[in-house]
């Protein structure tokens, strides 16, 4: 095995990914409707990756990554680099799209969150039978396209053990670790003939609790990839916290480098030894944050810099994680307070950071231990007991057994879109705007008469995403024009800043849910995002503990709560997706967050009265993980992701005790699913629910989708919706 040549002094462990003006979003839209060819998209994606790395590299970046980029996700380009490709795909069109968004005969594979961000990976499958092979042309191809421009860079790939733990099986497809160390022994020896120095592993499960098996796991895949001869040195990157008891049993292999978290982990917890392990180790030392976007202390900085050359043999500066999950560059924001502006720094400022202390001498003093702000105390808030909240209810709304309803957004028009454009530009008067909107409600509410829904929505016309709405309504906010992040394949959002004392002047979904309810005598839901998700999916202040940053939005969202249900609203639904998202990766630590989160949406629902409907609604975030926290937060009807993941959730249903909605249709996929496999879907969870608990209702809202593929769908789920209900009338 030879020796690798010397790290070089900085690095960032990725990089976005979409352009900074949604590039990839663009290409990849007019490909999935046939405006443009496969070859057109992937041009489009080398002109992004070309644009990438010599930005990176006139910013001053010493060492650049590649094989970050991806068309749709880099598990999913994982599970293509293994062969690990479900044999009911290889016929498909186009098999990588077809596992990432499904076809008209084929559902995709299952979606969920990448650890606690707010990025979702497609889930590999790996069984007993799957056959792995390599298919190396992504990362060797990104390779020789650098080296085309006169640069060198270091792929970076999901390490094996990750992968197989974020399968469908879990810890069980460990069994198969074996045959995909093979193919990472080959990719290390097509490298190393590639003439490639190093190359990244990522291994974020690592942070995680891990047990004997995972830790076996560890150790016999870093030996025998350390073992290949003249293989690159391997860089393993543990992002998102602190490997914990992984980093002895790591740095006792032949790894020459550890990628270490140092913003939300420790070099070091609970006084584990394996510190002393590191001394023959390369470090790339990760002090710049890649989840937020505030400057980052050189005080701080040089501070954790200085503890780990304490220990480490070489030292880089490196970001603690991707710069995948936040925005290209806040120069573009001129619109932002100068003051505020100054305060921020987007993946290009970060970059220019890490060079920036990769020259420093890390001089200066050390910093004191920063102080721990005090919680404030958690205000009360409850509601009626559930049995006098459903009979009050039920008497109110008059509901049929399996009501349906829909999750909150219908789909988001071109017009429409234009039409928001519009008036932000000054183009469009706001009186001409508002009259558009209520056009818009108007279809929506009609649309869903006609089709014979239960419980209405008004659509969102108004709403450009469910956070930045209420945001742009919220004192203590700050909204971007270009701050776009990938959320999966196209989708991206624009996180909020959330950088002062929260506080809402007005009331914010009043007018509109009060003009959908005068269209129809149906029930027609209020809707609102609830306080943890608004605050996970903001970037947040630093300065206070983040318990009492969402209890802040709680008082906000209680406010609007209280007066829906004054304007006459029935049902107000107050959406938490983000729950499972912000859990702590270490078990120690959840029984607080769940405690506080909990009792912060407790709080945003308590001014409702007993016959005012609560509903609340989670999807692609593992729900069954945390079920007993989401029966805790008292909805009066829990609605969840489940077409997608197969109905996964409803094993673990059976103590909750109030209305449940597991979804009937996958919205992320632009198939329609027939009225018998939406049927089959409610047979299954009437095995698990009783039939006066369950809804029928999609997985997500249906904002990406046409009004054709909604209004298809949505007949479809009424029709088998009404077949049962004529069985269970008769039995």
């Amino acid at each position: 095995m030879s020796v690798p040549p010397a790290f070089p002094r900085s690095t960032v462990l990725g990089y976005p990914r979409i352009g900074p003006r949604r590039e990839l979003k663009r290409a990849l839209e007019a490909y999935w409707d046939g405006r443009s060819t496969r070859e057109e998209l992937d041009r489009a994606g080398a002109e992004l990756r070309e644009r990438t790395w010599r930005r990176l590299a006139e910013l001053g970046l010493e060492a650049l990554p590649s094989n970050t980029f991806s068309l749709y996700d880099h598990v999913l380009d994982t599970a293509v680099l293994l062969g690990a490709v479900p044999t009911r795909y290889l016929d498909a069109e186009d098999p990588y799209f077809a596992m990432a968004r499904g076809t008209d005969g084929l559902a995709p594979l299952r979606m969920t969150k990448w650890f606690d961000t707010n990025y979702h990976y497609i889930v590999p499958e790996v069984g007993p039978d799957t056959v792995f092979a390599l298919d190396a042309a992504k990362p060797l191809g990104e390779v020789r396209e650098a080296r085309a421009l006169g640069l060198e860079t270091r792929p970076v790939v999901v390490g094996p053990v990750t992968f197989l733990l974020l399968s469908e099986r879990g810890t069980a497809a460990l069994d198969r670790l074996g045959d995909v160390l093979a193919c990472y022994e080959e990719l290390l020896t097509r490298l190393a003939a590639e003439g490639v120095a190093w190359v990244q592993l990522d291994e974020p499960a690592l942070v995680t609790d891990l047990g004997a098996a995972e830790l076996a796991a560890v150790r016999e895949a870093y030996e025998r990839l350390g073992a290949v001869e003249g293989r690159p040195g391997l860089l393993v990157a543990a992002p998102f916290g602190d490997l914990g008891e992984a980093l002895p049993v790591l740095a006792a292999t032949p790894v020459e480098a550890l990628g270490l978290d140092l913003v939300r982990g420790q070099l070091v917890r609970d006084g584990l030894a394996g510190v002393a392990a590191l001394a023959g180790k390369t470090v790339v030392a990760g002090v710049v944050s890649g989840r937020d976007v505030w400057r980052t202390s050189p005080e701080r900085a040089a501070h954790a810099l200085r503890t780990v050359r304490e220990h480490a043999a070489h030292v880089v500066v490196g970001t603690s994680c991707s710069l995948l999950h936040v925005p290209y560059d806040v120069e573009a924001e001129t619109g932002l307070d100068p003051a505020l502006r100054a305060r921020l720094a987007f993946a290009e400022q970060k970059v220019a950071e890490v060079v920036e202390l990769a020259r420093s001498a890390w001089d200066g003093p050390a910093p004191a231990a920063p102080s721990v702000p005090l919680a404030a105390p958690v205000p009360a808030g409850e509601r009626a007991p559930y049995a006098v909240r459903a009979a009050a209810q039920a008497e109110r709304l008059g509901l049929p057994v399996l009501p349906i309803t829909t999750i909150g957004s219908f789909p988001q028009t071109g017009e429409l879109r234009a039409a928001r454009a519009a008036v932000a530009a000054g183009t469009l008067p706001q009186e001409e705007y508002e009259r558009r909107i209520e056009a818009e409600i108007e279809r929506a509410v009609r649309t869903q008469e006609r089709l014979g829904l239960d419980v209405l929505v008004h659509g969102e016309p108004e709403r450009n995403d469910m956070v930045q709405y209420f945001a742009e309504h919220l004192d203590g906010f700050a909204v971007t024009r270009e701050g776009w992040v990938q959320s999966y394949g196209s989708r991206c959002a624009r996180p909020p800043i959330l950088h002062g004392d929260v506080g809402r002047p007005a009331p914010i979904t009043v007018r509109w849910a009060r003009h959908a309810q005068s269209l129809t005598d149906r029930p027609v839901k209020g809707m609102l995002t609830g306080p943890v998700t608004i605050v996970a999916w903001s970037f947040v202040r630093d300065d206070l503990p983040l318990r009492d940053v969402v209890f802040q939005v709680a008082e906000a969202i209680r406010e609007e709560v209280r007066d829906l249900e004054a304007a006459g609203v029935p049902v107000i639904q107050v959406d938490e997706p983000a729950l499972r998202e912000l859990l702590p990766l270490r078990r120690a630590s959840r029984a607080d967050y769940l405690e506080w989160a909990v009792a912060a949406y407790r709080r945003a629902t308590s001014g409702a009265g007993e016959a005012t409907q609560i509903h609340t609604h989670l999807c692609y975030s593992d729900a069954d993980q945390i079920l007993t926290a989401i029966d805790g937060l008292d909805a009066d009807v829990t609605t969840v992701e489940s077409a997608r993941s197969g109905g996964r959730i409803l094993g673990a249903v059976g103590g909750f005790g109030r209305g449940l909605g597991p979804g009937v249709y996958d919205i992320h996929s632009p198939r329609v699913p027939g009225a018998e496999e939406v049927e089959r879907l409610l047979r299954e969870a009437l095995k698990a629910l009783p039939a006066g608990r369950l809804w029928v209702n999609p997985d997500c809202g249906l904002k990406t989708r046409t009004y054709e593929q909604v209004e298809a769908a949505l007949a479809n789920v009424v029709d088998a919706t009404r077949r049962l209900r004529a069985e269970l009338s008769l039995s």
